[in-house]
């Protein structure tokens, strides 16, 4: 990557949970890139009560993360107040991530996208990114934090989030 290209980070519901069930939510400020949230992945991970919901959406507006906005929340959410048949809920957020990083070949030069995921399907998937986007499964981000000296410990974070209740993807991407 050219020194003078910005890095964003779009973090998937997954990850996002995750980091909060181990309260490290700030992990993924550590490589000094911007954080950016996909409109439709914050709202999945905070309609819904859930032990990390609260979490994250107090997280992302402490650090007024940019969210970056998509049509796929859009037309959600007309569908939603129109009574049509509702689209399906799963892997929107990913479709979001999809459509937030194919916008970023239109830029002149275009950013560094980093696709942060957990889910196994997204690993197998060949998703169409520009050239410039990479998709890093929270285990190796957080491996690639702790090789760089910015996290303690990976296999700790890991441990907190299973000891508070999240069953954390034996996800290996890249494979080993």
């Amino acid at each position: 990557m050219n020194a003078d290209t910005t890095i964003l980070l779009l973090p998937d519901a997954g990850p996002l949970i995750t980091l909060a069930y181990a309260d490290a939510l700030d992990a993924l400020f550590r490589p000094g890139w911007s954080v950016q949230i996909v409109d439709m992945v914050l709202h999945e991970v905070t309609r819904n009560q859930t032990p990390t919901s609260q979490a994250i959406a107090a997280w992302v507006k402490a650090n007024k993360l940019h969210v970056v906005p998509t049509k796929t929340l859009k037309h959600f959410q007309q569908v939603q107040t129109t009574g049509a048949t509702a689209p399906r809920k799963s892997n929107l957020g990913e479709l979001a991530i999809q459509e937030a990083m194919s916008d970023f070949a239109l830029i002149d030069p275009p950013p560094t996208g980093v696709f942060l995921f957990e889910d196994h399907k997204i690993a197998r998937t060949a998703f169409l990114l520009p050239d410039s986007c990479r998709k890093v499964s929270t285990r190796a981000f957080l491996i690639f934090l702790e090789q760089k000296g910015w996290l303690e410990s990976a296999a700790e974070v890991e441990r907190r989030a299973i000891l508070n209740g999240r069953n954390f993807s034996q996800l290996r991407f890249p494979p080993a």
